[in-house]
């Protein structure tokens, strides 16, 4: 879009799209993650725990 000289609010509003796209896309993989992750735990509720905090600790980061 910068090659082709389009309006800076075009290219920002882009970005701003692709930002949120990347944002969502962290959330599924990493809820994913969680589940299958709690699944395997064996009903450990330390360990479930755990694996809850450090999926919670990975999606505030992404932000």
């Amino acid at each position: 879009m910068m090659e082709e000289n389009k309006d800076c609010k075009d290219i920002i509003t882009q970005l701003s799209a692709v930002r949120t796209a990347v944002d969502r896309t962290i959330g599924v993989v990493v809820s994913s993650n969680l589940v299958e992750c709690v699944q395997k735990a064996d009903n450990e509720e330390e360990k479930t725990n755990e694996l809850i905090k450090e999926a919670v600790n990975l999606l505030v980061k992404s932000r």
